[in-house]
């Protein structure tokens, strides 16, 4: 199998060189012996892995119940629907968060209200929040890894997108597991990944029952069959669910090896103009991404990938775009949105390399 060092190495700034990759899934042998188990037994999808991997999810989450999906969009999907609103009741959505967060609740025929960010931390202001008589629904983003302030927030129910925070802690309890339900992701560039993929966590006994038979077609049996309503085809494959299961089982050392990337950056790059991100006292950053912000970002990412280091936009600005252009100004989403940057992360990043980012970071960005 071709590994860290050398897939870096597949595009080159020069002979010796390598470029800094954006992401770098922490993919071995473990995960290729469980693909092949799976492969060996001819049982490719709905099989003894999916449920494997959910045990370990739901323990990592401190719920009773993860359901495995196809994907971090698919278990926010079936969520949504889960909550049985009534068409036309609105859910709040933070400004600043992937396109998925809304795209969800529009598709479920529900209305996306969108609310703006604090600038500081990304996350949904607790004080921009409005509470109208339709609002059914906080559909609230632990942004990057960085847990929600929820002592802050409004007594409505709360649905986690914790698509980047899975292993965050707000306030010794695990992400995930915080509000009626939880939804998580597993795309290449998060701590555990599946390729794609993504689950629904909960307590909720009921919730998660719903989640079951939407993410399977609708059926609650098939022996009488018995499908009460329609339902979706969300399942996540076995073979996915193997490559997931050697990391699900090492969440925790691969969350020290972010951790530690994290406080090399921040160690590097104090003393510049640039605001890092961090976690409140008592919480405990999830570390999906390492989001600064920076004056003059185009110019600054521009200036990254011409020295060959991967970096990224953070995410989108939702009333930037013309699904959601008519919800009015959102001042902090924009300015986030403008200023956010992602640096190479993930778990193979070494000393030179942070080294290397760090100078230039010190060449493009001014100082204190």
């Amino acid at each position: 199998m071709v590994q860290g060092k050398e897939r870096g190495r597949r595009v080159l700034l020069s002979a010796d060189r390598p470029n800094i990759r954006l992401g770098d899934p922490a993919l071995g042998g473990a995960e290729l012996a469980e693909v092949a188990a799976v492969l060996e037994s001819g049982m490719l999808t709905t099989g003894p892995k999916v449920a494997e991997f959910e045990a370990e999810i739901a323990r990592a989450c401190g719920v009773r119940h993860a359901l495995a999906v196809s994907s971090g969009t698919a278990a926010l999907h079936l969520a949504v629907l889960a909550f049985g609103l009534e068409p036309g009741d609105e859910v709040l959505v933070p400004a600043y968060t992937f396109p998925a967060t809304g795209n969800v609740v529009a598709l479920a025929g529900l209305k996306p209200v969108l609310v703006d960010v604090d600038p500081e931390t990304m996350n949904v202001d607790p004080a921009r929040i409005e509470v109208g008589p339709r609002t059914k629904l906080l559909l609230g983003v632990h942004l990057f890894g960085r847990p929600l302030r929820l002592h802050e927030l409004p007594e409505l129910p709360l649905l986690e997108d914790a698509a980047g925070a899975l292993g965050a802690r707000y306030r010794g309890r695990p992400c995930g597991g915080l509000g009626v339900a939880g939804c998580l992701s597993f795309h290449p560039r998060k701590i555990v990944t599946t390729g794609e993929g993504g689950a629904v966590t909960t307590d909720d006994d009921a919730f998660a029952a719903e989640v079951a038979q939407l993410r399977n077609h609708g059926w609650r049996t098939l022996s009488p069959p018995d499908m009460p309503a329609p339902g979706l085809n969300y399942r996540l494959s076995d073979i996915l669910c193997a490559v997931g299961l050697p990391q699900a089982r090492r969440l925790d050392e691969l969350h020290a090896a972010r951790s530690r990337v994290a406080r090399g950056y921040t160690e590097r790059l104090a003393h510049l103009d640039v605001l890092l991100p961090r976690a409140d006292e008592g919480d405990l950053h999830g570390w999906q991404a390492y989001v600064i912000q920076v004056d003059d970002r185009d110019r600054v990412l521009a200036g990254l990938r011409s020295e060959g280091i991967e970096a990224q936009i953070g995410t989108y600005a939702l009333n930037l775009l013309g699904a959601y252009r008519d919800q009015g100004a959102f001042p902090g989403a924009v300015r986030v949105y403008e200023r956010a940057l992602a640096l190479p992360f993930h778990t193979r990043i070494g000393e030179t390399d942070l080294d290397r980012v760090g100078e230039a970071l010190d060449r493009l960005v001014s100082h204190h």
